[in-house]
C-alpha cells in the first residue's frame, strides 16, 4: 500500500487515515451526477456529511447529543480538491479523520476513493464551531461535553 497522499489503494485496504477515524460506502446514484454522468461537485459534502455522521456514531457524539448539551455545530469551513470522476454505477468509499486540535472546533480530514478504480477521487476538509443553541453564540471554550468526550476517546490537551 502506497503512503496516505497516494491517488490509488489496494483493493480492500484502507489508506492511513490514524487517530479517530471513520468510512462509509456510498453506491452512486443516477441523481448524485451531472448531465456527463459523474458526481456533481456539490455532492462531495453530502458523501462529507455521511461519514460524519458515521463517526458521530461510532464515536457516541452525534448531533441530537451535542444539541442535548445546548450546541450547534455549523460549519464555518469546507474544502475540496476533486482529482479524478467517479460515474453512475460506481461505489466510493470516503474517510474521515478527526485532526485533534486544542481550539474549540471539530476539523476533519477526507479522503473518496472511486472503488472501480481504486483512484483518489476526492479530497477535502472542513471546520465546525459551536454555537449556544439558545442564543446561536460562539462558544469560545471548548463546551464541558466536549472537552469530556476528548477525554473519554483519548485526547487529552493538558
Amino acid at each position: 500500500m502506497r503512503n496516505e497522499n497516494s491517488s490509488t489503494i489496494r483493493k480492500g485496504r484502507i489508506p492511513n487515515m490514524e487517530q479517530l477515524s471513520a468510512e462509509t460506502e456510498v453506491n452512486i446514484r443516477f441523481s448524485d451526477t451531472d448531465s456527463m454522468g459523474v458526481v456533481w461537485h456539490g455532492n462531495y459534502l453530502k458523501f462529507f456529511e455521511d461519514v460524519r455522521e458515521t463517526f458521530a456514531l461510532k464515536y457516541n457524539i452525534d448531533y441530537l447529543e451535542v444539541y442535548n448539551n445546548g450546541f450547534f455545530m455549523p460549519i464555518v469551513k469546507s474544502e475540496i480538491d476533486h482529482k479524478a470522476p467517479i460515474f453512475y454505477g460506481q461505489k466510493a468509499k470516503v474517510y474521515a479523520k478527526l485532526i485533534p486540535t486544542p481550539a474549540a472546533k471539530m476539523i476533519f480530514e477526507y479522503k473518496v476513493y472511486n472503488l472501480t478504480t481504486q483512484k483518489l477521487a476526492a479530497s477535502g476538509k472542513t471546520i465546525q464551531v459551536f454555537l449556544t443553541a439558545n442564543d446561536r453564540q460562539l462558544a469560545l471554550n471548548k463546551p464541558d461535553f466536549y472537552h469530556d468526550w476528548e477525554q473519554s476517546v483519548g485526547l487529552n490537551y493538558e
